[in-house]
């Protein structure tokens, strides 16, 4: 499938635009992104024991990923306003840190993308604000899309997680 040789989000001037989806049509659409974050061993076992000094910061993590992606288009300046049919952040633990992968999904004339990744971000950040005080150190990594489904290109699945 051939790139665009364009850039969708300027107009011939340079200056920046929302892109006219109007014409498009209304399909689902879900999407899948990831992100680490890094952190001690300490932290992983307070979060197992759920004996943080903020409290349960995978609860709170969870729903500022879900209040992330709601918010996306306030946050990202050239991105649609969307309805999001729904938004699923999951936390996992492991040795030294935190997986957060994050699905959205859609019937709309646009991707959820962005949502996804929005979601990751946002998660990753609340969960850095619970754990900062133990680790000033912690980071977010590897913010990425890993697959979508739907619309013009239909299923796309980041490379090195194909088959």
């Amino acid at each position: 499938m051939p790139q665009e040789t364009h850039l969708t989000h300027v107009d011939e001037t340079g200056a920046a635009r929302m892109v006219d989806v109007s014409a498009k049509s209304v399909s689902d659409r879900r999407a899948v992104a990831a992100g680490t974050v890094r952190t001690t061993p300490e932290v992983i076992e307070l979060l197992r024991a759920d004996d943080l000094p903020k409290g349960d910061a995978l609860a709170v993590a969870r729903l500022a990923g879900i209040m992330g992606a709601k918010r996306t288009p306030d946050l990202i300046p050239l991105c649609h306003p969307i309805g999001l049919h729904g938004v699923k952040v999951e936390l996992v633990l492991g040795d030294d840190t935190v997986e957060i992968t994050a699905t959205t999904k859609t019937a709309d004339r646009t991707g959820v993308e962005m949502e996804a990744l929005t979601a990751v971000a946002t998660a990753g950040l609340a969960m850095i604000d619970m754990i900062k005080a133990v680790d000033p150190a912690a980071s977010i990594e590897a913010v990425r899309v890993l697959r979508k489904q739907g619309g013009k290109t239909g299923d796309w699945v980041r490379p090195e997680d194909r088959p």
